[in-house]
């Protein structure tokens, strides 16, 4: 469901360790969903525990500038799952 992309510098470590946590919260996401949860209320669940987890560990300046790039990098595709690369 998800795509590994994280082109931050916030994001220094390990490729593999956020791979391996991104499967986790897949099998976590389609789980709840299986359970009725609507992918829009895991969705903003899924951001304040990112986002809060982030201003823990990096501090809230870090975590506001990344987030100033993100409408950017959103209209240019790196969040969308289903693009067509070429």
């Amino acid at each position: 469901m998800f795509a590994s992309h994280t082109g931050n510098s916030l994001f220094k470590g390990d490729r593999e360790a956020r791979e391996i946590a991104l499967e986790y919260l897949a099998d976590a996401w389609a789980s709840a969903e299986e359970d009725g949860v609507r992918g829009e209320a895991l969705a903003h669940a899924a951001l304040f525990a990112a986002i809060a987890t982030l201003v823990r560990d990096f501090g809230e300046e870090a975590v506001a500038d990344l987030v100033d790039k993100l409408p950017d990098r959103i209209r240019l595709g790196e969040y969308s799952v289903e693009r067509n690369l070429q």
